[in-house]
């Protein structure tokens, strides 16, 4: 008799299990030519097409005689079913990240790519956000040029504010122009010290995360009741939290969250560094120590290329 604990067998095998669907059957004999023993649920060879008992089911127990055959078929079949990248060359399918910065190749097994349709280019998972690969400030491929034309007039526009507050600022006579930073270093450090003494801030903040900065607002497009003071703002904000604080220290009107236009919102322009500041970058990495920044209002969004437009 066959044995009674048996398991069924994997889903991929040599053999398949004959399950009994007749009541009146009383199961089949064993073809192995030393066995022949009656199971009443016996097994067929995928290969030979016998029939066999449990202990005889796979191909080495009965000494198949076409054993592989299954694995043939199965692995012809697999053969014809077309694959990831089926009717593309290799180098159409595995290609480097769009990002600059990245050397990693994409379109592998291990490296999927993430196509970005903002820019319709592709990247890896480390760069498939908008703003790990600098999505606003790339023209997508296949663009008309003519969709930035207006990009390119509002920087110019803001440039020329740029421009016009800074003529503003040198033929004014009753405030003096930003004081450029001390040359050498221990100038810079007696610079910083100072700054240090007079600051004000939040007094939680640990000592090793503050960003001690000069704070102005320009007299021409804002209104404010102190015109400048001394401050310091923990190197994790970013720059759009740092200008609500310096908008409310300073009493200036601060309407940038109620969705008004562009001429009435308030930026922050880096006098060192000679650029607008944008609302997500990190005061750790665009600001040190000891620097100046002014609040303007009017003077549109940064523009990436603003040095060129000048050359123009």
């Amino acid at each position: 008799m066959a044995s009674s604990s048996r398991s069924d067998p994997p889903e991929e095998s040599t053999f398949t299990k004959m399950d009994e669907k007749d009541p009146t059957l009383i199961g089949e004999h064993c073809q192995y030519a030393y066995c022949n023993q009656l199971d009443f649920l016996p097994f067929r060879c995928e290969s030979c097409r016998g029939t066999f008992c449990l202990d005889h089911r796979s191909e080495t127990g009965h000494r198949c005689p076409k054993a592989g055959e299954w694995a043939a078929r199965r692995r012809k079949a697999n053969m014809s079913t077309p694959s990831l990248g089926a009717g593309k060359m290799m180098p159409e399918v595995e290609k480097p990240c769009a990002s600059p910065v990245c050397k990693t190749t994409i379109g592998t097994s291990l490296s999927t790519a993430v196509h970005c349709p903002t820019c319709n280019r592709d990247y890896c998972l480390k760069h498939r956000l908008k703003e790990d690969h600098d999505c606003k400030n790339l023209i997508p491929i296949g663009a008309r040029p003519s969709r930035f034309d207006g990009r390119t007039e509002s920087a110019r526009v803001a440039f020329g504010k740029l421009k016009a507050w800074g003529t503003a600022q040198k033929a004014s006579v009753t405030r003096a122009l930003p004081k450029p930073k001390p040359t050498s270093a221990a100038a810079r450090l007696v610079a910083t010290n100072t700054l240090k003494k007079t600051a004000k801030g939040d007094d939680k903040l640990a000592p090793e995360k503050r960003v001690y900065l000069y704070v102005e607002a320009e007299a021409a497009t804002t209104k404010s009741k102190f015109p400048e003071g001394a401050f310091f703002y923990s190197k994790d904000w970013v720059i759009g939290r740092v200008l609500d604080a310096a908008a409310k220290s300073l009493q200036v009107q601060n309407v940038n969250n109620q969705g008004t236009d562009e001429k009435d919102k308030l930026r922050v322009f880096h006098v060192e560094g000679g650029r607008l500041l944008e609302f997500n970058e990190k005061v750790g990495s665009a600001l040190v120590c000891g620097n100046r920044i002014i609040l303007l209002r009017g003077v549109g969004p940064p523009a990436p290329d603003l040095i060129d437009l000048t050359k123009d």
